[in-house]
């Protein structure tokens, strides 16, 4: 171990043992699958159940066994030669049976993802509904979550008059037309949505965001980190928020889009199909502005015709 991994392992020397006063009088039944969240930035974020948890597991699933590995190093948590099984989005499905084999024994398995809570965007779910199937437990150790720490700073709830709830969406289509057609089908989305982004991709991300004009966007950045960062603004100026400065698309992105303005929803659907006209022929448009907002093809249909012969006519 590193001089500074032995230095951040020293710090939390004692939260180990507040883990064990804290959690060691709980039920952890054997032959079950524990899914626990890890920080998403903050080591401190580390619950104490989760501490205890992964200390007393015999087998330990993650998607990364070096990233996790220096994970429990800067605990303090020494696993000695309990197995380490890589279970990631590549290998997730022949992963299953490894880990059913584990649980057969009677073994207590943890399973962690590279930051926050697995099986939400990260890597998780069909391990999750394996062992559901097999009839094995499958128990939750909540934490971190990118999800829940951006919503809880975005304030999304503190109009009455706005649609509750929230969508998460996660990351969209890296393709540029798949991830157009995606931002389109927010436009009619009254609930808050919830969007992660890698900093690779988030200009372009932002682009295809700007098209919902003044609809309120909070952007987290490097949430929970030293350069934590958290602004809310309009869509539309997302992509130049950027360009003001390179720190601004450094990071991992959690992103809230917020709830749709009930009363501008016609205006709403008028700008996707606007979107749609000046990209494809009237009929294709039409019938995609319908799929995405829900109004009747011919109401639609009229309101194309109006649009395209409004743009032809000439002006004084």
């Amino acid at each position: 171990m590193s001089t500074h991994a032995s230095v951040i392992a020293a710090n939390f020397a004692t939260a180990l043992l507040g883990a064990r006063e804290a959690a060691a009088s709980q039920n952890y039944p054997p032959a079950a699958l524990y899914v626990v969240a890890t920080p998403i930035g903050n080591l401190a974020d580390m619950t104490l159940r989760a501490l205890h948890l992964l200390q007393l597991a015999d087998v330990v699933a993650c998607e990364d066994t070096r990233h996790t590995q220096a994970l429990f190093r800067a605990y303090g948590i020494d696993k000695g030669a309990a197995p380490w099984l890589a279970v990631h989005q590549h290998n997730e499905a022949q992963a299953v049976q490894r880990v059913l084999d584990r649980l057969t024994l009677g073994q207590r398995v943890a399973y962690v993802s590279d930051a926050g809570t697995p099986a939400i965007s990260d890597p998780g779910a069909r391990l999750v509904a394996g062992v559901r199937q097999a009839g094995f437990k499958v128990v939750p150790i909540p934490g971190a979550s990118s999800v829940t720490t951006v919503l809880s700073a975005a304030g999304v709830g503190a109009d009455p008059s706005a649609q509750g709830g929230f969508v998460f969406a996660g990351f969209l289509p890296s393709k540029a037309t798949e991830r157009t057609q995606a931002v389109l089908a927010l436009v009619s989305e009254a609930r808050a949505v919830v969007l992660l982004e890698a900093p690779h991709r988030i200009e372009a991300l932002a682009q295809a965001l700007a098209a919902l004009g003044e609809r309120p966007l909070t952007v987290g950045r490097e949430l929970t980190k030293q350069f934590e960062e958290i602004v809310t603004l309009p869509a539309s100026q997302l992509p130049h928020w950027l360009a003001t400065d390179a720190n601004h698309t450094r990071g991992e992105f959690a992103l809230v889009l917020h709830p749709a303005d009930t009363s501008s929803q016609t205006q709403s659907d008028s700008r996707v199909l606007r979107l749609l006209l000046a990209e494809l022929p009237l009929k294709t448009a039409v019938k995609l502005a319908a799929d995405i907002t829900g109004e009747p093809r011919n109401a639609l249909y009229q309101q194309a015709l109006a649009l395209k012969t409004d743009t032809t006519e000439p002006h004084d």
